[in-house]
């Protein structure tokens, strides 16, 4: 039988978790115990809490858990925890770090707000509770924007409104699931910035989104001087035909128009004319330039 002892909540946090605007669809599940009401905290054992599957979050930072689970040894969990009844059990809604400290911290009973939820808006307040309060990657934030999309049947304007976001910030983040999974990763993993992904998601071509990734890793170009390389992609990469119409050059090339570029620090251009044939054009601005120029080919 689970031990539930209530505890009354101050006004200003009553107000707070109040339930009354939050649950709109039935309830499928075992009702709240007796006695458990919208604006009382209740401690609940924490080895009767299961972890919620519904949790977008992956990733937890040991050290920062391990921060935690000191700061609850020694004040007590002031956050608490957010649940709902799954028979005998307790089934978590929201608050995955408060609970995995908890436990680091020998806690065995935890606060927690009884909610009543069907799977669907479990769902969506995990993935809202997580996005606004955690602090989630960009990748992570795109998938749970999209599952939020696919699973919650939400229009990009209804998630907007659901986590006070504009919808050009939601479609942004959702776009960063078209990139290459190299370059997800290195989103997820604070390599490059939300910043470098919306530059790079200006290329529509792989390769050279790649290419640019490659440049930022290797070289440690600010978002700034991103935008600009992959702008000089966008217009360097093209040749008139006869008709007097730009048509892109293979990326191929680009590459090598971009490589040489960059070793004579001025832009090169590739002139290619079939079978094989072309030039390479390399303007200078002095005698000076000149003589920089002809110093790099060891003339």
């Amino acid at each position: 039988m689970t031990h539930i002892r209530k505890t009354g909540l101050g006004k200003g946090l009553s107000a707070l978790l109040d339930d009354s605007e939050v649950v709109q669809a039935p309830v499928r599940q075992q009702p709240v115990p007796e006695g458990v009401s919208p604006g009382n905290i209740s401690h609940i054992k924490v080895n009767e809490v299961e972890v919620n599957p519904f949790q977008p979050r992956a990733d937890f930072d040991e050290q920062a858990l391990s921060e935690l689970a000191e700061s609850i040894r020694l004040q007590g969990l002031i956050q608490p925890i957010t649940v709902r009844k799954a028979g005998n059990r307790f089934q978590l809604i929201s608050g995955e770090r408060r609970l995995r400290a908890s436990k680091l911290a020998g806690i065995a009973e935890i606060p927690a707000y009884v909610r009543t939820a069907n799977d669907q808006q479990m769902l969506e307040m995990a993935l809202i509770e997580n996005i606004q309060r955690e602090n989630l990657n960009a990748i992570e934030v795109a998938l749970s924007f999209q599952r939020m999309i696919d699973e919650c049947n939400l229009k990009q304007e209804e998630l907007g409104d659901r986590v006070s976001k504009n919808r050009s910030t939601v479609t942004n983040y959702i776009r960063l699931l078209k990139l290459p999974p190299v370059i997800q990763a290195s989103i997820r993993d604070n390599e490059v910035s939300m910043g470098h992904a919306k530059a790079i998601l200006g290329l529509d071509d792989v390769d050279k989104q790649l290419f640019v990734h490659k440049e930022v890793i290797d070289k440690g170009l600010s978002v700034r001087k991103t935008e600009e390389l992959v702008r000089e992609i966008q217009h360097s990469g093209k040749k008139k035909d006869k008709s007097g119409k730009e048509e892109a050059i293979s990326f191929q090339f680009q590459k090598i128009q971009d490589d040489l570029a960059s070793k004579f620090a001025t832009k090169v251009r590739l002139k290619v004319q079939g079978k094989g044939k072309g030039a390479i054009e390399i303007p200078f601005m002095s005698e000076d330039d000149l003589s920089r120029i002809l110093e790099l080919l060891d003339w």
